[in-house]
């Protein structure tokens, strides 16, 4: 045993009265970085009042605009009163932004096309914020939140801000916060707003009470004009894209426009003056 440490308990007068001894320990890295995350990771500040998250949203604060949506979104009841206070002080500065909602079944390219526009729009002097809103998952209530992953161009522009929210079980395709959320994107600077909804069907289309131009992405190949004709979310859009129009899909993404646009044509406008139209991209 001497030549091992011995433990604290042992007795001094019993030598071999014990079959257990301690060795020198090994380090690791974990121990090693513990609390080195500190010195760079700004802690979290939970006493921030109303006026300073007001403040800091109406300066285009990113850190301030994301703490107040999560203030909004959350089912906490102690958060509630302080979302209402944040809400009505920002009022005021809200309403001067141009809304489109985009919609469209699952794998239609909504994503990759946000990417595409919003660039686009920043590139031209616009303040983007993009509202992504995942499906959560009916077992376990869990979302993935991964729209923002195909954004990375997009999601490194200074003039574009991206928030992925679950649908938390809500029908029609959005949060059922989406309202609130844009209240307060307005509030921080952005001038357009674009929300893209779960991959929805023909009847999940709340988001048409929320935009000025609702917009639809379809695929070519994804039914006849009898399925077009159904009633349901195209009595409700400004347009139609028919999306991955390239290489050797162009004829039929031009004869799917086609079809659409003589759809469209016997469909009542669901905007008054409006006449919708479907394009390619």
């Amino acid at each position: 045993m001497s030549d091992h440490k011995k433990p604290e308990w042992f007795d001094p007068n019993n030598q071999e009265g014990f079959a257990s001894s301690l060795k020198p320990g090994v380090e690791l890295a974990a121990d090693r970085n513990k609390g080195s995350t500190s010195k760079f990771v700004k802690k979290h500040d939970a006493s921030v009042s109303v006026q300073e998250l007001k403040k800091g949203i109406l300066s285009g604060d990113r850190a301030r605009l994301a703490k107040g949506i999560t203030l909004i979104e959350s089912n906490a009841a102690h958060h509630f009163d302080f979302a209402q206070e944040l809400l009505h002080s920002v009022l005021p500065h809200t309403g001067r932004s141009i809304r489109i909602g985009i919609s469209g079944v699952p794998g239609a390219g909504k994503s990759t096309f946000i990417e595409t526009f919003g660039s686009y729009l920043c590139d031209r002097g616009h303040k983007v914020a993009v509202l992504a809103v995942d499906p959560s998952s009916s077992i376990n209530g869990g979302s993935i939140l991964g729209d923002k992953t195909r954004m990375e161009e997009l999601a490194r522009n200074p003039r574009a801000f991206i928030r992925p929210s679950p649908s938390e079980g809500t029908l029609g395709g959005v949060h059922r916060k989406t309202r609130e959320t844009m209240l307060l994107c307005e509030a921080a600077g952005f001038d357009v707003i674009l929300i893209e909804t779960v991959g929805v069907g023909q009847s999940e289309a709340i988001v048409r009470s929320m935009v000025d131009f609702f917009m639809l992405l379809v695929l070519t190949g994804a039914g006849d004009e009898l399925q077009g004709m159904k009633k349901g979310i195209l009595e409700l859009v400004d347009g139609i894209v028919v999306n991955k129009a390239d290489g050797d899909n162009v004829p039929l993404a031009t004869r799917t426009k086609s079809e659409y646009n003589r759809i469209l044509h016997f469909l009542q406008p669901a905007t008054k003056g409006w006449a919708g139209k479907a394009y390619t991209c």
